[in-house]
């Protein structure tokens, strides 16, 4: 039997997490750099709530100063850390709210798949307080477009038959996103807020494709660990036989510079 979550709690998660969560368009990351309006060389990158890096490490790659990891779970700062080894990424436990870094610290911040979890007065305060003077503060999300894959269709309907009214907080589609764009321009931190969004197709393996499924917080707490291992086994039979799976990921990315 699956053990009982809380809300936002990926403990016992991590490994699944590291090993089969996607990945973002590249095409967004190349975009964001763009609007800091300065060279990779230059930008000190701080990634909040990074999970266990992969957002993390695909901002390192591009080659920018330096890189700070700030994630205040212990089983996914240590499998980030593990994930991490040979790259210069610094890794620190911390929350939105309070991250435990200096003032002016950073160039561009950003929260990848997490800023749903964090009180956004407060976070957005101390983003405020660690960006430099223009630099930006980004939240993006990667959901799956369901729709552009019938078998995708029918797992998703299952999951609406097996808990009606089944509320996803880190969808990406959903929620927080649906009031963002408003949030960040009323904020008395930020202004120039920029929306983007790119697509991109993973040809998943079905243990890579059950492993995402696994590593997914919301729904194990909402289902609870019998519904939630039918939910499964439903999956394993639908994706029994089968070499590959296709999945679409929208990223979707919005991004505000600091004011003053």
């Amino acid at each position: 039997m699956m053990p009982t979550l809380k809300a936002g709690d990926f403990t016992g998660l991590a490994k699944d997490y590291s090993q089969h969560r996607p990945d973002y368009c590249p095409s967004i990351l190349n975009a964001l750099l763009g609007l800091l309006n300065k060279p990779s060389v230059d930008i000190d990158f701080v990634d909040v709530g990074a999970g266990t890096g992969i957002w993390t490490r695909m901002v390192y790659r591009k080659g920018v100063n330096s890189v700070i990891a700030v994630e205040p779970n212990d089983d996914m700062r240590a499998n980030g850390l593990a994930d991490s080894i040979g790259t210069g990424v610094q890794w620190l436990a911390g929350s939105a709210e309070q991250t435990g870094l200096p003032d002016a610290c950073c160039d561009w911040l950003s929260m990848a798949s997490s800023f749903h979890w964090a009180d956004f007065n407060k976070a957005t305060k101390e983003f405020q307080r660690l960006l430099r003077p223009g630099g930006r503060f980004t939240a993006l999300w990667n959901p799956r477009l369901i729709e552009t894959n019938p078998l995708l269709v029918t797992i998703e309907a299952y999951l609406g038959m097996l808990q009606p009214n089944i509320k996803r907080v880190s969808s990406g589609r959903s929620g927080l996103t649906e009031i963002l764009t408003e949030q960040l321009w009323r904020s008395p931190y930020f202004d120039d807020v920029v929306y983007l969004e790119g697509r991109h197709v993973i040809a998943m393996t079905t243990e890579r494709y059950l492993g995402a499924w696994r590593s997914v917080n919301d729904l194990r707490v909402q289902l609870g660990p019998q519904k939630f291992e039918a939910f499964l086994k439903f999956v394993e039979q639908q994706i029994a036989g089968l070499n590959v799976i296709e999945a679409t990921y929208l990223t979707r990315a919005w991004s505000a510079r600091r004011m003053g």
